[in-house]
């Protein structure tokens, strides 16, 4: 693991040299290649040494962290355009993609709490920098307090953890197995903000809407899956609280699931659409993991990364529209069939794979997860059907606007994409639908 921190490292003077953007950004592709090399195990912890080391699970989400980060540098093309403080954002994206792989790679709780938290600080950077309304210092601040607020009492759950066990290494502890109310809410509320789980999920769509592409990108791809990945590895210890109280959660997480398709149903805004469709998709993903099966556990952890691939796609197709329009509202963001017809095609291919079509991983991971949250209670099979219609609902809605209808008439050119913007929605979605083909990695990790 260190050699990909210390590549990473290296890369961070490599920021502030004249014309060296694309550099970087080839270089991170590079080191994905690379990290795709190391796959040398299948589900025992590989590379250890003090204190990091790699599982399955933590394998996936770094790849896919590399990956997004390779990605957002290809998205912001109009950072380098633009001249905007390019190597200062150079400067940020690196920072956070080592903040990052070490949050997933740490072997102890702590340091991964450590991690975790510091990886909000460019987060915030970016939202704050390159965003692109007044609101984002708003925006910014609700992320914020919305994740220190719960945070504090998870650093005291691990210290309680720490005295009653000695010991912060994941492997040691999944030994150990606690029956405490409180030390259960402590743990698992960090988790459950940044998730989001609805009702504390307010501070997602504001993020996402005041974000710079590259900043909507990363949150989408990789700080709801921090969530999922820290409940994955706490869920063993607090088993028996779980049985008690996992149920308060799931009924949370479906029935918010499908109110905030209703909320989908009703934006105007394309990014808060796809924003808000997350939140869906994250309540799912948290009502398997809480059923603490073996379908639960695997499907939650596919559909993360499926999410990630899947909704990072569609912000940048946002983007694009942005780019050409100057406006993300669904009423002008119409017609672009006859706008750029060669972009519709991906606005499909990414808003059926939003929708767990086959042969997308969104849909293994969704099966998954019908599977173990019907087998845990045959009630939620109510809330899921409502879930999985409105889902579609709200895909086929926005498509079909953004696609369809009389174009806008401030528009009256007709605008191709850049080779730039195709490679990049084929590489959201190739490894989308090429996942589904290895499932076994997504489902053998446990």
């Amino acid at each position: 693991m260190l050699k990909l921190i210390f590549f990473l490292l290296f890369l961070l003077p490599v920021c502030f040299m004249n014309k060296m953007y694309w550099m970087v950004q080839v270089l991170l592709f590079f080191s994905s290649f690379l990290f795709i090399l190391f796959n040398n195990f299948f589900s025992s912890w590989v590379e250890i040494s003090y204190f990091l080391g790699c599982d399955m699970l933590s394998y996936g989400l770094i790849l896919l962290s590399l990956w997004i980060c390779s990605l957002m540098l290809m998205a912001s093309e109009s950072v380098y355009k633009l001249n905007n403080y390019k190597n200062l954002f150079l400067l940020n994206v690196l920072c956070l993609l080592v903040l990052l792989v070490l949050t997933f790679s740490s072997m102890s709780l702590f340091m991964f709490y450590l991690f975790f938290e510091s990886s909000l600080i460019p987060t915030l950077f970016l939202i704050l920098g390159w965003g692109y309304q007044p609101e984002r210092l708003q925006a910014g601040i609700y992320l914020l307090f919305y994740t220190l607020l719960v945070s504090l009492p998870m650093l005291v759950g691990i210290f309680y953890l720490m005295d009653m066990t000695n010991t912060m290494n994941f492997y040691l502890m999944s030994n150990f197995m606690f029956n405490y109310d409180l030390l259960y809410f402590c743990l698992m509320c960090a988790f459950l903000v940044k998730m989001p789980m609805f009702l504390v999920h307010l501070w997602l769509p504001k993020a996402h809407v005041e974000a710079p592409v590259s900043g909507s990108m990363i949150l989408a791809g990789i700080m709801l899956k921090l969530g999922g990945y820290g409940m994955l590895r706490v869920i063993s210890m607090l088993q028996f609280m779980n049985l008690k109280y996992s149920f308060i959660f799931v009924s949370i997480s479906l029935v918010g699931g499908v109110l905030v398709s209703f909320v989908c149903l009703r934006q105007t805004d394309l990014k808060a659409l796809i924003a808000y469709s997350s939140v869906a998709h994250m309540g799912i993903v948290l009502g398997g993991l809480l059923t603490m099966t073996y379908w639960g556990m695997t499907g939650s952890y596919s559909l993360m990364i499926a999410h990630g691939l899947c909704s990072s796609g569609l912000f940048c197709l946002a983007n694009v529209s942005y780019e050409r329009l100057g406006s993300r509202s669904l009423l002008i963001n119409k017609g672009l069939l006859n706008f750029m017809p060669a972009m519709a095609l991906w606005w499909f291919l990414l808003s059926s794979g939003n929708m767990a079509a086959p042969p997308t991983l969104n849909l293994l991971g969704e099966i998954s997860l019908l599977n173990s949250l019907v087998s845990w209670s045959w009630v939620s099979m109510i809330m899921l059907a409502f879930l999985s219609f409105f889902s579609a609902a709200y895909t086929l809605y926005l498509y079909s606007f953004s696609q369809h209808g009389k174009i806008f008439s401030g528009v009256y050119s007709f605008s191709g994409g850049k080779v730039r913007e195709y490679l990049l929605m084929f590489l959201h979605w190739f490894p989308l639908n090429l996942l589904i083909m290895k499932s076994e990695s997504c489902f053998l990790w446990i």
